[in-house]
């Protein structure tokens, strides 16, 4: 289904300027682009840039922020030839903001945030110990927006089946431990390390504006509707966590109860923003965005790779 700003959207969004005292509305942009807008290179990113401009978003957060292959080729770059994450305070200059962020950058995978305000840093997480590891790591950021304080919890999951401490092991044990769900095991630790690092290091979190977001890789039973799975799946295991023990809503499930639309190409929802319920008061919208430019296509070069990615961005307004 294509999503597309509505009428009726649009003068809820009028209606929220004036409500709020005349101010625009706040806009967020989460994508995940499949390392660094692997697409993007061959046309200098033009493609992309405009795409941004037109949605005119005010904080973007983008997972899998890293040139990491030439566009058409699964060929690493070397060091000095990948644009990104390098690049960004450039890029981010050509669709209006100036300030960038990088989260913990333990691995090709991090994840940015660009925006008109100012960023702060508070935590870059990448866990405890060697063997409870945040795969892709994760950061916690505060922006200052208009005299407010916006807290923004940055992630990626680990993508394996298996648990990522098997990375090394016989494929036997490998497939034998994603049988019994061991990456859904794993991902549920990063979830906990996660939040007991960020939202619940404050008791009163839930009054204040806090937002998480990331490519999860794995579905919510939120979603169960369409996933038809058993109630006690442990594929549910780590947004079960967030559920259970923080104070974050899903945002998309929120302004959309009875809808399910898919994140990824493989026609299940993986990214998420989660706000908390002081600041869900204040969201307006919140769509998964599928349109001519963001539609997944599989390259017909590579083998698992897609154009633009294989990821569908969430948009999202508040009044703040």
């Amino acid at each position: 289904m294509k999503r597309i700003l509505t009428l009726c959207t649009f003068l809820v969004l009028c209606f929220s300027a004036v409500s709020w005292g005349g101010e625009k509305p706040l806009r967020l942009l989460y994508w995940n682009i499949q390392n660094g807008m692997w697409s993007g290179q061959e046309d200098n990113y033009n493609a992309f840039v405009s795409w941004v401009k037109e949605r005119r978003p005010d904080i973007c957060v983008w997972c899998e922020a890293e040139t990491i292959y030439k566009t058409g080729t699964d060929n690493k770059l070397s060091a000095e030839d990948r644009y990104l994450v390098g690049g960004w305070k450039k890029l981010a200059r050509r669709y209006g903001h100036r300030y960038i962020y990088v989260g913990a950058h333990r691995d090709s995978y991090p994840q940015v945030i660009t925006s008109r305000y100012p960023i702060s840093n508070i935590a870059r997480i990448t866990g405890p110990t060697p063997d409870s590891l945040v795969v892709h790591g994760a950061g916690w950021a505060r922006v200052k927006v208009r005299g407010k304080t916006l807290n923004i919890v940055t992630l990626h999951a680990s993508p394996l089946a298996y648990d990522f401490r098997l990375k090394h092991a016989p494929k036997e044990d490998q497939k034998a431990d994603a049988a019994r769900h061991g990456g859904d095991r794993y991902r549920r630790m990063e979830m906990e390390i996660i939040c007991r690092n960020t939202v619940l290091t404050e008791p009163a979190a839930s009054k204040g504006y806090w937002l998480m977001m990331g490519d999860f890789n794995s579905v919510s039973r939120l979603d169960n509707a369409f996933y038809c799975y058993p109630e006690d799946d442990l594929r549910f295991l780590a947004h079960d966590y967030i559920l259970d023990n923080t104070p974050y809503l899903d945002v998309v499930k929120e302004k959309h109860p009875d809808a399910f639309f898919r994140s990824a190409q493989s026609n299940t929802r993986i990214d998420f923003v989660y706000a908390t319920p002081a600041l869900m008061d204040r969201v307006i919208g919140a769509d998964i965005i599928e349109d001519t430019y963001t539609t997944p296509v599989r390259s017909s070069e590579v083998h698992g790779f897609f154009l633009p990615s294989d990821h569908l961005p969430i948009l999202i307004d508040f009044s703040l």
